[in-house]
């Protein structure tokens, strides 16, 4: 409990001053002469982790969000072999086949794990399911502080060994082709599941808790928070190249409520990690995150993934161009025409090159359910084609 109210005390994401930013700019400088040796001796590493660390590249790297999934047909055929997901999610064979299937048909920069952020919570003493129409469910919702203390620390080798199978399965089948990557929910994303017992419209339990039990939410939010740094190690050392926090729900707060449920945690959680994965490239997405961009910011991630509700340059002078961005196009444009799909990633990608920045072509949110296929190829196709030379 003292530890998660030291996070928020500490947690100021209020505009920098001039000495800050020069700080921060001094810190960036100084990384990429740290690594610049390494990375001369680094030709053969994938171009994600190449672009990420700030090497000459002569295009974006390109993955997309939700890349494996209910648009490709043949995914849709395992599923009526293997029927629920966490049966597609929880056997390595099947998610290192769903995580290839993408990987198979595009050539993604990017191939991430298959799998779902709730996936370890039921090591920690928190059953749950997927059910196909409702989505996760939670039976037994913690609300109390009793509940909380029910609550078991993670111990990944015992619960989720198929996760570090898959992740090393993945390294060996793409080799140096491609970047494997992985994922971790954020502690209020996870919390929101828990506490409302599944999806939610208005969020009323959590808020519910928040406002009235903040002891209760906050104890939560550090033993997840606590999870999720094990994981994410976890993940790393079997093979993830990239790890990606999602905090999907944290725009259901306001800023000032973000400065105390998320922003402390993630904080947390991305320091905490570079202590053992120093050299782990981190990624913090937000659905709908127009308004949190300074305070993304102030999480300290490697790369900022901007949502498609962000113009791009905008998103980069608020947040600054000691980070890395990933994004931003909106999936909904993988319904239109090729020539509007390739007049976006260009534009995309050149919004990132002009503002100087080093930058991970993606949707600004997941591929939509009935995008056609040929459409998500002529994505990748035009993102693989770009030259930043031309644009």
């Amino acid at each position: 409990m003292q530890a998660a109210l030291t996070h928020a005390a500490a947690f100021k994401p209020a505009l920098k001053t001039r000495a800050a930013r020069r700080s921060v700019q001094v810190q960036a400088v100084a990384s990429v002469e740290q690594t610049a040796g390494a990375a001369a001796k680094s030709s053969d590493d994938p171009l994600m982790l190449r672009a990420l660390r700030g090497e000459e590249v002569d295009r974006p790297p390109v993955w997309m969000m939700r890349q494996a999934g209910r648009y490709m047909k043949v995914y849709q055929e395992l599923c009526k072999t293997h029927t629920t997901f966490r049966e597609r999610s929880e056997n390595a064979d099947i998610a290192v086949e769903v995580s290839l299937q993408p990987w198979r048909a595009f050539q993604p920069d990017g191939v991430i794990l298959f799998s779902d952020i709730l996936t370890p919570i039921a090591g920690m003493n928190i059953p749950f399911d997927i059910d196909k129409g409702k989505g996760p469910i939670i039976a037994d919702p913690i609300r109390s502080m009793a509940a909380v203390d029910k609550v078991t620390p993670l111990v990944p080798d015992d619960c989720v060994p198929f996760v570090g199978e898959a992740l090393r399965r993945l390294r060996a089948e793409v080799g140096n082709a491609s970047t494997v990557m992985g994922f971790v929910g954020a502690p209020f994303t996870l919390a929101t599941y828990i506490v409302e017992g599944g999806m939610s419209k208005n969020y009323t339990q959590i808020k519910k808790l928040m406002f009235t039990e903040p002891q209760v939410l906050h104890a939560l939010l550090q033993k997840l928070a606590d999870a999720v740094v094990t994981y994410i190690k976890y993940q790393h050392d079997n093979g993830a190249q990239v790890v990606q926090i999602f905090d999907s729900w944290a725009a259901q707060l306001s800023p000032m409520d973000f400065d105390i449920w998320c922003g402390p945690y993630i904080k947390y959680i991305i320091a905490e990690s570079k202590k053992t994965c120093p050299d782990l490239p981190i990624i913090l997405y937000i659905s709908n995150s127009g308004a949190l961009v300074e305070r993304m910011a102030a999480c300290n991630p490697d790369i900022i993934s901007l949502c498609h509700t962000v113009d791009m340059k905008e998103g980069i002078q608020r947040a600054g161009t000691q980070f890395a961005y990933q994004g931003n196009m909106d999936s909904g444009v993988l319904f239109g025409s090729k020539e509007m799909i390739e007049q976006r990633v260009r534009e995309t990608a050149k919004a990132a090159k002009d503002m100087g920045v080093r930058h991970v072509m993606n949707l600004g949110h997941g591929i939509m359910q009935g995008t056609p296929e040929e459409n998500a190829a002529h994505f990748f196709k035009v993102a693989k084609e770009l030259r930043y030379a031309d644009l």
